[in-house]
């Protein structure tokens, strides 16, 4: 019942979505809603889980909001709007032009946006390649996957503006190297990438730290506070429930969520034209799969399963980063949408299969729990990552 309950809006409007394309447009356009629906959830897996470490340390209120404004900005602003004002800048069109020529010429919608592709691929390869960046030279992650390639890195993100300098020479090699024709474009458009990542981030742990401060009435046990940012589940034995976010904080934190799912749909976005023209039929189908990646990422906060499984966030991370020179390839080479999608799942897969070894180990080397001793049977062991 949990999971349904967290699901259900997911499945009505899968039916809603896929009866209605039947309806006005045939069987045809019904598959072809449900196929991009798929194709949307096989491609952001690794987003929900990333959307889930963040969402973790915000409050009950702020994830209903994601799970309902922020759904609206996923279906119509970031899959439907977004393509139309990327065109528009890059084609030099009124957004209404470009709206009408989405509406009565699907093709030549898609080769503008194709067109555009280049300064899409360099804003939303940047902001996700800063994304994976910070996590590796994060030097307060005490979890390490890959334990030889992770704390070299992380002793050397003790150096704050390291992941920025690394960021910004890739920038300079794919503008330089790999993106043809297009280099000031690139360039252009991976700074804002850049610019955007770190304004927003920047400003939500800003405010997350103020009001973690006025709330603590303490500067040093709001530091301490922020640093862990994450929550644990409510009601679950042996996990503690933290300071969560609320107000600008959260705020914040919910447009760096919602810029995020922008920098995952792009690939999305343009690879549906491959399978239909009309705009309606990829916002409706990719809707669907956005519900899918925001009910999934509240399941995974409802249910503890980061804290269960450890090495998720590192797998998700490692796809991001994948992603990211996906995006850069994809410049000047087409790329298969079917190859991101392996990519991420592959990714995934081998970290939930190293968390549930890694449970295996600390469970047989602690041992049976005592009886009678419930507490202790919940807590998670503790074992050595790869």
């Amino acid at each position: 019942m949990h999971a349904l309950r967290i699901f259900g809006w997911s499945l009505a409007i899968t039916v809603l979505g896929v009866a209605a394309a039947g309806v006005i447009g045939g069987p045809r356009d019904a598959a072809l809603v449900a196929i991009l629906a798929v194709l949307e959830i096989s491609l952001s897996f690794d987003n929900a889980v990333i959307n889930a470490t963040i969402l973790r340390r915000m409050s009950a209120f702020w994830q209903k909001l994601f799970l309902t404004v922020g759904v609206l900005i996923a279906v119509f602003g970031m899959r439907l709007l977004f393509p139309i004002v990327i065109v528009a800048l890059t084609a030099h069109l009124s957004p209404a032009d470009v709206f009408d020529l989405a509406l009565n010429d699907g093709a030549a919608y898609g080769e503008k946006l194709n067109a555009a592709h280049p300064a899409i691929a360099a804003f939303g390869g940047i902001f996700l390649f800063m994304l994976f960046l910070d996590f590796l030279f994060d030097p307060e992650r005490d979890v390490q996957w890959i334990k030889k390639l992770e704390e070299p890195l992380r002793r050397a993100g003790q150096l704050d503006v390291i992941p920025i300098v690394v960021a910004l020479v890739a920038l300079l090699v794919v503008g330089e190297a790999f993106s043809g024709d297009h280099t000031q474009q690139v360039l252009t458009s991976g700074v804002a990438g850049l610019a955007t990542y770190l304004a927003v981030r920047g400003l939500g742990e800003f405010f997350e730290s103020r009001g973690v401060g006025e709330e603590a009435g303490d500067d040093d046990e709001a530091e301490e506070v922020a640093a862990a940012g994450a929550v644990g589940r409510t009601g679950t034995t042996g996990t503690p429930k933290l300071v969560l976010a609320t107000g600008k904080a959260a705020a914040f934190l919910f447009l760096y969520l919602e810029v995020i799912d922008a920098s995952f749909s792009f690939d999305g976005v343009v690879g549906a034209f491959a399978i239909s023209q009309n705009i309606f039929i990829i916002a409706a189908g990719l809707g669907i799969g956005a519900m899918y990646i925001r009910s999934l990422t509240v399941y995974l906060v409802r249910r503890g399963t980061l804290s269960e499984y450890i090495y998720l966030e590192h797998g998700a991370h490692y796809a991001i980063g994948a992603l990211a020179i996906i995006l850069a390839v994809s410049i000047e080479t087409e790329v298969p949408e079917i190859v991101t999608g392996l990519v991420g799942v592959a990714f995934i897969g081998l970290a939930l299969i190293s968390s549930i070894l890694h449970r295996r180990r600390g469970a047989a080397d602690e041992g049976p729990a005592p009886a009678g001793d419930g507490d202790d049977a919940d807590r998670q062991p503790v074992g050595a990552p790869l």
